[in-house]
């Protein structure tokens, strides 16, 4: 049987080799890879890898951030090594898992999570666009200031809400203001503006130097069907495209998102499935 280790520093190097293999469905280990390396216990994003080898070879890479996602990269992994990763990360609190559908499966079968509750539970089209291919599609984005942040807080609560990842409440939640205030200055947000008037955003959830992964996609009620989310994103491209990225890919979790990505010239790859628990849970415990 493949042996579960724990990755080491000096492994990264080979880990980030074996995942651009698997670049589209990579994205979220190798940006937390790339920005945290494998030791670091605090962000949010900073992620304890684990790995299975051959003749030396990485054959599986299976994470769990500090924030209590697990993703994994395990395209032949048996159910024994997913057994031997869910042992590992025992007594861990998990809020979800992204991947492929049959990894994803896999895991939370070995973790006992199978059962959720879910908030989100659903396989979204996956799709990549390389930006040179990207349609010329008008639109001005500036990154958000400081004045901005009630607008986004509200903005965020609204997306948090339309994609399944909040309840309905009386204000904006931590997330939201969590994602609001890394918005500010960055350059992993944008707002598509016109006359002086915001209309809608699009963000980066994973970046690399040559390929990033859009996130975060929002248009306000009121201001839908327009084609505001897709300028945003082509707008937010470009920039990309402009700090030296080649690539981009990203999941859509409906029809409408699908068709506006499929018009930049975004091609439909596979599937990815985005688990999120309703409340976190520890590993281990019954459900």
């Amino acid at each position: 049987m493949t042996d579960l280790r724990r990755a080491m520093p000096q492994d990264a190097e080979a880990m980030e080799v074996f995942l651009a293999q698997f670049a589209a469905t990579s994205m979220f280990l190798r940006s937390n890879l790339a920005a945290h390396g494998t030791d670091e216990q605090t962000h949010p994003h900073g992620t304890t890898f684990f790995l299975t080898t051959e003749r030396q070879e990485i054959t599986g890479i299976f994470g769990i951030s500090n924030g209590g996602y697990l993703i994994a990269q395990a395209p032949d992994a048996p159910p024994a090594v997913w057994d031997a990763f869910a042992a590992a990360i025992k007594g861990r609190k998990v809020a979800g898992m992204t991947g492929r559908p049959i990894q994803v499966a896999a895991c939370l079968a070995a973790t006992g999570l199978t059962l959720g509750p879910w908030a989100v539970l659903a396989d979204e089209p996956l799709y990549h666009l390389t930006l040179t291919e990207l349609a010329d599609v008008p639109g001005t984005v500036r990154t958000p200031a400081e004045t901005d942040r009630a607008l986004l807080e509200a903005w965020f609560t609204t997306y948090a809400l339309d994609t399944g990842q909040a309840e309905p409440g009386d204000g904006p939640t931590e997330w939201a203001k969590a994602r609001a205030g890394a918005a500010i200055g960055s350059d992993d947000v944008v707002i598509l503006e016109e006359n002086g008037s915001p209309l809608a955003m699009a963000g980066i959830n994973a970046r690399l130097p040559n390929i990033v992964q859009v996130g975060g996609v929002f248009t306000p009620d009121g201001m839908r069907g327009n084609g505001y989310a897709r300028r945003a994103t082509a707008g937010l491209l470009r920039r990309c495209a402009a700090q030296g990225a080649m690539q981009s890919v990203l999941f859509a979790n409906n029809a409408v998102a699908a068709r506006a990505y499929e018009a930049l010239g975004f091609q439909h790859v596979g599937e990815y499935r985005v688990a999120l628990l309703v409340t976190p849970r520890v590993v281990g415990e019954p459900e």
